[in-house]
């Protein structure tokens, strides 16, 4: 008697419409995927970092490195709010998935890393400008004071 219910069963399932949908090919507005990094923006402050509420997102400044653990990932979008600079973006691609936890790690270009040390360099050089420029006026200004009390 069960094998009869069970080939009843087996049969409505076969010729019935499936009962979950299709993975949609187009996503709608607004679907969080994961968070994508372009490296050549980044300039490795660790703000994503220190925002992330799960700590999914971690950020070294000596090897020059942007690494995120996609699956402590909540998909919050404090990270990408939180970029000063916008290099970080939220995929409207799912995460595949996996059953080894993965760590995705990104690496600063070399052209990326040259333009930074452009930069600082540029920028140490108008801070020197500007600290030389105080002194001249500084000292300017205590010479024109001694003139007056004398």
């Amino acid at each position: 008697m069960a094998i009869v219910s069970f080939k009843n069963t087996i049969l409505k399932n076969l010729f019935s419409k499936p009962y979950t949908r299709k993975t949609e090919k187009e996503f709608p507005e607004g679907t969080r995927g994961h968070v994508e990094n372009d490296m050549d923006l980044c300039i490795l402050c660790g703000l994503c970092s220190i925002k992330c509420p799960t700590h999914a997102i971690t950020v070294d400044k000596v090897e020059k490195t942007w690494n995120i653990r996609p699956m402590s990932c909540i998909q919050c979008r404090c990270c990408v709010d939180s970029c000063p600079k916008k290099s970080l973006s939220m995929g409207t691609r799912f995460q595949e998935p996996g059953s080894e936890k993965v760590v995705k790690s990104f690496k600063q270009s070399e052209k990326a890393i040259a333009a930074q040390e452009a930069l600082m360099k540029a920028a140490k050089e108008r801070a020197a400008a500007a600290a030389k420029a105080k002194a001249e006026k500084d000292a300017q200004d205590k010479a024109a004071q001694e003139k007056e009390n004398k």
